[in-house]
């Protein structure tokens, strides 16, 4: 029973991650109506920068809270220079840009750091919290930290102007550039937030698997099958599919397929959102009429 819980646990501390990484990738499609298939990388490139910061002997937390800022201008950066000229192209040149985006950023990190696989730290005790031993610090630590950001993002999309007028940017830009809307620094703030997102993902899932360029490929995977699940349109929904994809790749890969497979429950998942329920527990459904 005991394993059993850890399992549970453990998938809802992995969930956490593949919900923030999912999260990202509906903000990115609600502005943008693609998938930034970029964005796990852009998240690998901000754990190293982590990564740097705390090997040159800043706090832990002061390097997180850096990164944070770091990503969310890289990320600003991509909308401003790589997306805003393509934004009207057909979809086919857009997703090569993405493609392209990706191959680029994993280059650089193998360039500049190697394809040496890293330790990188995690902030939280070693030993098991409150005498637990099915839950370890990290797994906790990393569920507090993703509920403490969903809920900052929440308070700050429901409550602040700033967030509401990011909102209805993506929604609606038209309407929004009529009440004098700046649309599009609207969405260069919502890419900014999306890298911001994903760097959290990044750092605390690469205790786990450890760093390197290729970190963050399987989490992408499993985070875009979290997003549709969800609904690719519904943050909440990412944000619960997440939850959903890593308690189900945690309980089928230690009793139903084993740990060599756990991949490919994202995958059937994909398949199987995409076969019966294209927009996912709580995406909406759009019919044109013709």
């Amino acid at each position: 029973m005991e394993t059993f819980i850890h399992q549970v646990v453990a998938g809802i501390a992995t969930g956490g991650v593949y919900a923030s990484l999912a999260l990202a990738l509906v903000m990115i499609y609600q502005s943008t109506h693609h998938i930034n298939f970029a964005q796990g990388e852009i998240a690998m490139f901000a754990t190293y920068m982590a990564w740097t910061l705390i090997n040159a002997g800043v706090a832990y937390w002061l390097a997180f809270i850096c990164t944070l800022l770091l990503s969310f201008s890289l990320g600003v950066l991509i909308q401003r220079i790589i997306i805003r000229p393509v934004e009207n192209a057909p979809v086919l040149n857009i997703v090569v840009v993405f493609i392209g985006l990706l191959v680029i950023l994993n280059s650089i990190a193998g360039w500049i750091f190697t394809y040496t696989i890293k330790a990188f730290p995690s902030p939280f005790p070693k030993e098991p919290p409150f005498g637990l031993y099915f839950i370890s610090s990290h797994e906790l630590g990393s569920i507090c930290v993703t509920m403490v950001l969903l809920l900052l993002l929440y308070s700050f999309f429901k409550f602040t102007p700033l967030g509401l007028a990011m909102r209805a940017a993506a929604q609606n830009p038209d309407s929004s550039r009529l009440v004098g809307i700046r649309v599009g620094w609207m969405l260069a703030l919502g890419w900014g937030l999306a890298a911001a997102i994903g760097s959290v993902a990044g750092m605390m899932i690469a205790p786990v698997v450890f760093l390197e360029p290729n970190m963050m490929s399987g989490i992408l995977l499993y985070a875009f099958a979290a997003a549709l699940v969800g609904g690719i349109d519904s943050p909440g929904g990412a944000v619960l599919g997440g939850f959903i994809v890593g308690i189900l790749e945690n309980i089928l890969g230690a009793y139903v397929i084993g740990t060599e497979l756990k991949l490919s429950v994202a995958l059937v998942l994909i398949i199987v959102v995409l076969t019966i329920k294209p927009a996912g527990l709580f995406g909406k459904v759009i019919v044109s009429r013709v």
